[in-house]
């Protein structure tokens, strides 16, 4: 029998979702307290890779064990919660169709990336402070030819290993928003300090995300122009494209299927 899990993770603590050697994972961590809670080994497949630091919200991913386990799925959900710690929350467990694939059966995945521009102690841990003033429409510009069907190795970290490199982006485009403790208790800032990037796509690459937060980055400061931009996916190569942000600030927040 297979089931989904839906969970959402701080990924301030760990290498990524995926296990990696002598570094703690998510992947991992929810491996072991399964395995310790049904009593046999349990393997779990993720929707997607997640890079070190970098945050999920409403993951998907799926386990199975034999046909005829007796599981009470709210029971497993709260006993998943006392063992994972605080930086891990299982939302929901389903049972799914025997077909089901936490990643290949989904058919979009967005990220959302999270910056200010002004100093504020109380949002360091999940937003980038960029200090270079930015020029947010030439960003936006550049970011519509990230729409379509285009062979993204330009922003693809080495040591991939994807069998392609071309997704096809719906969604891509910067907005500012406001978050509460300026709305509701009062600190201070202005129209356009904070920022968040949202880019949806059928897949993505390694790194993929934070190689294009920070060409567009470049494209802001007035470092490079939108036709650099249009000509790096064009054809260009990670070694053209702008470095990488950092990832606290990236969230993971939509599966579809």
């Amino acid at each position: 029998m297979r089931y989904s899990i839906t969970l959402s993770y701080n990924g301030s603590g760990f290498c990524g979702w995926q296990i990696q050697p002598a570094d703690k994972s998510v992947q991992e961590s929810l491996q072991n307290a399964l395995s310790l809670i049904l009593g046999e080994t349990i393997t779990v497949t993720g929707a997607g890779r997640t890079d070190t630091g970098v945050n999920a919200v409403n993951y998907v991913a799926h386990f199975d064990v034999p046909d005829g386990s007796d599981i009470e799925p709210e029971v497993l959900e709260y006993k998943l919660n006392a063992i994972l710690g605080r930086d891990i929350a299982v939302h929901a467990i389903v049972l799914a169709d025997n077909d089901f694939h936490a990643r290949f059966s989904a058919v979009y995945r967005e990220y959302k990336y999270f910056l200010h521009r002004r100093k504020d102690p109380f949002i360091n841990g999940y937003s980038w402070f960029c200090r270079y003033r930015l020029d947010v429409g030439a960003m936006n510009e550049a970011a519509e030819y990230l729409i379509g069907t285009h062979d993204f190795r330009c922003f693809e970290k080495k040591g991939g290993n994807n069998r392609t490199s071309v997704c096809t982006i719906r969604r891509a485009g910067w907005e500012s928003y406001t978050p509460y403790h300026v709305s509701g208790l009062g600190f201070p800032a202005e129209e356009g300090d904070y920022l968040v990037f949202t880019v949806g796509a059928d897949r993505f690459l390694r790194n993929m995300v934070r190689a294009i937060v920070g060409s567009l980055i470049d494209v802001g400061r007035g470092k490079r122009d939108i036709r650099w931009f249009r000509e790096l996916i064009a054809g260009g190569n990670r070694s053209e494209a702008g470095e990488s942000v950092p990832g606290h600030a990236l969230f993971l927040n939509a599966v579809d299927y």
